[in-house]
């Protein structure tokens, strides 16, 4: 199969674009995950305001490769990762895996937002309410 979209982005994203990209006459089933800003984390002292993402400049490819290696070719991947200032309840991470069986793109999609947190090089910065600044890497 493929990955159909794979992308580093400032702009909002677009649920109905990811589900678009992998839709296709051998999709049996379309999985989906969104990542989203959340108000707590188990580091932070107190609640969380706002998430800022930064990316190394080759992200976007290595976004790709991960994917990639996830789908193999089983399945088709839609994938995109935000960058610059996020609030609270927005998108972060997007991805939808369509495949002939459920069983597969469930797994595929597992796959995708695992090698993503384990590999990907983007890096945040935790913005508490009380101004609390703290930076997570790849994998945190």
């Amino acid at each position: 199969m493929t990955v159909a979209l794979a992308r580093i982005s400032d702009a909002a994203l677009s649920l109905d674009e990811h589900v678009a990209a992998v839709d296709g006459r051998t999709a049996g089933a379309v999985a989906t995950f969104i990542g989203q800003v959340r108000d707590h984390d188990p580091d932070a002292a107190d609640a969380v305001v706002a998430l800022e993402y930064s990316a190394h400049p080759d992200a976007e490819a290595v976004l790709a490769r991960l994917a990639g290696a996830a789908a193999g070719d089983r399945a088709t991947v839609a994938v995109s990762h935000r960058v610059g200032r996020l609030a609270v309840g927005d998108a972060a991470v997007m991805i939808a895996v369509s495949a002939a069986h459920r069983d597969t793109a469930f797994t595929v999609c597992r796959a995708v937002i695992e090698t993503i947190k384990a590999e990907l090089p983007v890096w945040k910065r935790q913005i508490e309410a009380d101004g609390t600044e703290r930076w997570k890497g790849i994998g945190g």
